[in-house]
Formats: structure tokens, sequence, C-alpha cells
């Protein structure tokens, strides 16, 4: 009984705005068991050994390097840690395959080649393929036998996916599709064996295909000239009467987007894993060259700017990473209750991945800027020295910044997260119109102010303050939008006003579990310094939220209405005020002295 109500406890997708989460609800790196540790220490010693000294490599394509790099991933079982034993995978839950992805962060552009290699070029085939194409196909794409590469975007449809062009007619016997179109930005292009492609049968069926690489008809464009993630091998695809056996068509005739966009999912999760590792190592790259960079006499390590800067970096990347490993956990929880409901191995993962879309998009968009931010801000440390192609700093900055436009550009994700939310209350799927109602009421009644008791009682109740206001802000709009005076679809700037709001909730209240939990083992630093993180958060994050929301309220509300709930926002976005100048000298403190991004 107590283990059922536990998993009851468990918040489904998007319930983070209507409940609070609880410390079991999550995972942190810090408590990593045995066999978690020993994945991320071999990761480490091949990050080490075999991609780093590759880097230039890499960078140039040299030697089908990404190819065989693969290959050697496989040999350690690594291509398939999130597969199926009877395909030849390990079976390693959602939190090691987590850690994987972090732990291979720093691989610069073969992150990309191994993320489609194992999310999206397998994905389609574990989630929607039947027996024997999983038999067929996913054994080969396991070993590293075959490559795969995912074909969705073309030159007329890149976020409009449902309207590509490229067609598939059956052919006169009725054994083939007839293949035609182009496809363009296909990462892996220039080395896959099979391609996962997405086509309109007679023109308006929108159907997934699996296709071979190598068939009659089917060439490749010239590498493209890329800003960053040289090393990625993309470039344009072309069909030309090519027949693809109609055994096949992956999933249903029509219904390739349940294809495409379950993909995604995942593919959204992965990036931010990835992006945050990649970021770890920026930051070390920061403090290593304050340290060793002497000015007027000093390390400009000793300089408060240069704290600010490797402070900011660490709050950022420590409360993306615990929002992070808190999704990885919610989907592992997820994963395990269908399990026990008799799903199969890949309904399981589709299903939890499906329960948490609105978290993945989330995590796609922290991930991508968090990257962004860092990446941007060690090269300004590095001054002059990080705009030459000589270090490193560079590449990371350039190679950031197509997270922000894959896997969905950041402002589709955030359009996504609130139109996500309101689909899944509409359906039933957690109560929304309660609790916004319940935030209504306390406005007309304005009770007096509640006094926060017990350990981080005041950060508890800001975060129960700031779910009121996003509450507040996204359930005022929608009435407006039901009552036929407000159209959301037009209202882009609202909705990614609140898409905002939520992003820094999902950070917050992970932040501040993990930091409860720090406080009850025995952590690496004080908990003071774990403290300082959360309360900088939290009074930066105070500002955005009264800023988004009032821009929000402003452009659809006025009067007594307006006024009525910017007294409202005010009284929701409170927060102690806190010396940010010392809470970040501590934080970059205790990474100078360590000489790396040590939380």
């Amino acid at each position: 009984m107590q283990d059922t109500m536990v998993k009851e406890a468990v918040l489904k997708g998007g319930e983070f705005l209507v409940k609070d989460a609880q410390i079991s609800d999550t995972f942190i790196p810090e408590e990593m068991n045995e066999e978690q540790l020993m994945v991320r220490n071999m990761l480490r010693d091949f990050l080490t050994r075999e991609i780093l000294p590759n880097a230039d490599k890499i960078e140039n394509q040299e030697d089908n390097i990404a190819a065989t790099l693969l290959e050697k991933l496989a040999e350690l079982g690594l291509l398939g840690s999130h597969m199926p034993e009877a395909y030849g995978g390990l079976e390693m839950d959602t939190n090691v395959n987590t850690i994987i992805c972090d732990t291979l962060g720093p691989s610069g552009a073969f992150t990309v080649s191994y993320a489609v290699q194992t999310g999206i070029g397998m994905l389609p085939i574990l989630y929607f393929g039947n027996e024997q194409q999983k038999t067929e196909y996913l054994s080969k794409l396991i070993s590293g036998e075959l490559k795969a590469a995912y074909c969705l975007t073309e030159p007329s449809s890149g976020s409009d996916a449902l309207a590509a062009k490229t067609r598939a007619d059956l052919s006169a016997d009725g054994k083939h599709y007839i293949l035609n179109g182009q496809k363009m930005w296909i990462s892996n292009a220039g080395f896959a064996d099979l391609l996962i492609v997405f086509a309109q049968i007679g023109g308006d069926k929108f159907t997934g295909f699996i296709v071979d690489a190598h068939a009659e008809g089917v060439t490749r464009g010239a590498e493209e000239k890329k800003l960053g993630i040289k090393g990625s091998s993309t470039r344009q695809l072309f069909f030309e009467n090519v027949k693809v056996p109609v055994e096949n068509v992956l999933g249903e005739v029509g219904k390739g987007h349940l294809i495409a966009f379950n993909a995604l999912n995942t593919g959204r999760f992965k990036l931010c894993a990835l992006s945050l590792g990649g970021a770890k190592e920026s930051v070390t790259t920061a403090i290593q060259y304050a340290n060793e960079r002497i000015q007027f006499k000093v390390p400009i390590a000793n300089f408060g700017a240069i704290k600010h800067k490797l402070a900011e970096q660490a709050i950022r990347l420590f409360a993306g990473e615990s929002a992070l490993y808190f999704v990885s956990n919610l989907m592992e929880e997820k994963k395990k209750a269908l399990d026990e409901e008799g799903a199969s191995f890949g309904d399981a993962k589709l299903k939890a991945a499906e329960e948490y879309a609105i978290e993945c998009a989330i995590l796609k968009v922290v991930g991508s800027e968090v990257l962004d931010y860092v990446v941007d801000e060690t090269l300004q440390i590095h001054g002059g020295m990080g705009y030459s192609e000589e270090g490193t700093a560079a590449r990371a900055y350039r190679d950031s910044r197509i997270n922000r436009i894959y896997e969905g550009t950041n402002e589709i994700n955030r359009l996504l997260t609130v139109d996500m939310l309101l689909r899944r209350a509409m359906k039933g799927k957690f109560d929304l119109v309660g609790p916004a109602w319940a935030v209504q009421k306390e406005l007309a009644s304005m009770p007096g102010f509640e006094q926060p008791t017990g350990a981080y009682g005041k950060e508890v109740k800001a975060l129960k303050d700031f779910k009121k206001a996003i509450l507040m802000v996204a359930g005022a709009a929608a009435k407006m939008q039901m009552d036929g005076q407000l159209n959301l679809k037009e209202e882009q700037e609202i909705v990614m006003n609140v898409a905002d709001m939520m992003i820094d909730l999902l950070q917050a209240e992970a932040t501040l579990l993990r930091v409860q939990k720090l406080s009850k083992m025995e952590a690496k630093h004080p908990q003071e310094v774990y403290d300082a993180i959360l309360r900088v958060f939290l009074t930066d994050m105070t500002a955005r939220m009264n800023k988004n929301g009032t821009d929000a309220l402003v452009s659809f509300a006025e009067g007594d209405l307006l006024r009525t709930m910017l007294m409202g926002l005010n009284r929701f976005t409170k927060y102690q005020p806190t010396n940010v100048k010392a809470d970040r000298r501590l934080i970059a403190g205790r990474m100078i002295e360590a000489n790396e991004y040590c939380f």
C-alpha cells in the first residue's frame, strides 16, 4: 500500500505547475550509485582517450572519424544502453542514460553524430517498428554495423514539418513505394547506411519509411559549410524514383506525425543533457584561464567582474542540471509503472517521454540557452585569446549556436510548452482550472501574508507564490480566449511570457529539491555554497517573473482587472533580498580554488 501511495504521488507531465514536488521525486548527480559511477567513469575515460585527442580530426571530418568513434562506443555497448536486450541492448535505466549523455557533452560536434544514431535514428524503429523491422535493423544500429540519419526537414518545411513535399507512390505491382523528393540539413548524411525518411503517400498521407541509404536513386549533396558543428556531417539528400519495399513502411500509413513528434521528445531531452555536459567543460576552461591570466600583477580570477561571470555560469548550469535529473527521474518512475502494467519495453519508453513532453520542451530551451550563455562568457573571459582559433573557446562558441535551432527552435518549444499544458488540462490529464480559480478567489479576498516556517521555508513559500503568479496570468489569458476576447494563437508574445515563467519555475523547484536533499547528506561542499546558488537563482528569477507577468498582463487586460492582477502579481513575486555579490563570490571562490567546475 505504501509503495502504491508513493507511485501515485509522482507528478504527471505539466503538473509541477499545480502541485508541489517531493524530494523523493528527484534524482541528483551527487547520489550516483556504484553502477552509475562506473558508467560515468568509463565514458570519461573514452572521452579522454578517444574523443578529445581527435578534436581536430573530428572538426575536419578526417578518416571517417565520427563513424569510427560510433563503432568504438558500440564495442563498449553504449550505443544500445537504452535498448532492449533482445536486440543487443543493455536496458539501462533513464538516469544512467542521462548520465551517459551528460558525460559525453564535451565531445563537441561528435555529440550530434551520437545523438542522431542513438536517438532519432533508433527510437522511431523501437517505438513504431514491427518485430521484423526491430530484429533486422535495431541490432545492427546497436552494434554500429549500420549508421543512421533522420530525414524530416525540407527546403520548404522546417518548423512546419507536415508541409513536406517529398512524395511516395505505390508501384503498379504493389511491392514498392516510389520515393521522390529532397531533404536538407540531414545530420550523419555523409556516412549513413539507413535513413528514416518522411514522405507524403499519394501527396497527402504523411508517412515514415526505413530507406537503404545506398539504394539506387539516393544521392548525397556536398557537405554544408556551417557556422559551427563542422565535425558533424550535414548534407542534402535527393531521392529520385527510389524503390522502397512496402514492408519498410514505419508505423501506419498517414501516421508519420506520431513518429516525428514522439521521437523529438526524447531528442529534446538528450539535447539538454549533452548541452549541459558541454557547458561544464566550458566553465572549467574559463576558470583555468582566469587563474592563469595575469593582469595588474594578479590572476584575473581575483577580480569581482570575473567572479560574477564564473558564478553566474555555475548557477545557471546547476539549476539546469537539477531540472534535467528531476525530469529524468520522473520519466524513469513512469517507465517503471508502465513496465509493471505489462507495457512492452518500447511502449514504456515512448509513453514515459510522451507524458513529460512539456518538460522535455522546457529542458531543450534550458540546455541550449545555458550552454549559449556559458560559452559566450567563457570567450569573454578569454578576451582576445577567446576570439582566436588556437584555443577551444571559439569552437565551443560556434558549436553551441545550433542548439537553439534544431529539435524545434526555442521559439517553437516555448509555444509548445503552453499549448501542450492547456491541451493536457482540457483533456483532463490534471486539474488546471481548480488551482487557477483558487488563485482568482485569493486575489479577491487578499488574505494576510503567510509567514514561512522551517528550513527553506522562505524558498518553499516563494515557489508556491510563483506558481500562483503563473496560474493567474495564464488563467486570465485562457479565460479571455474562451470568452472570445483573445486569440492566443495570434498573441505569441503572451504565450512566450508564460512559457518563460514556467521555464524558471521548473528549474527553481528542481534546484530547491536538490539543495534540500544535499542538506541531508554528506556533500562535496559546505551547505552554505548550495544555499547561495539557490538564493541567487531565486532572487534573479523573482525579477524575471514579475517582468514576464507584467508584460503579459498589460497586453490583454485593462482598467480595474489589470490593476487587481498587477497587485496580485507583485504579491506573488516576492523573495527576501539577498546579498548576491557575496553569494556569487562564495560560489566562484570554490571553483577558483578547485580550478574547475566542481558542482
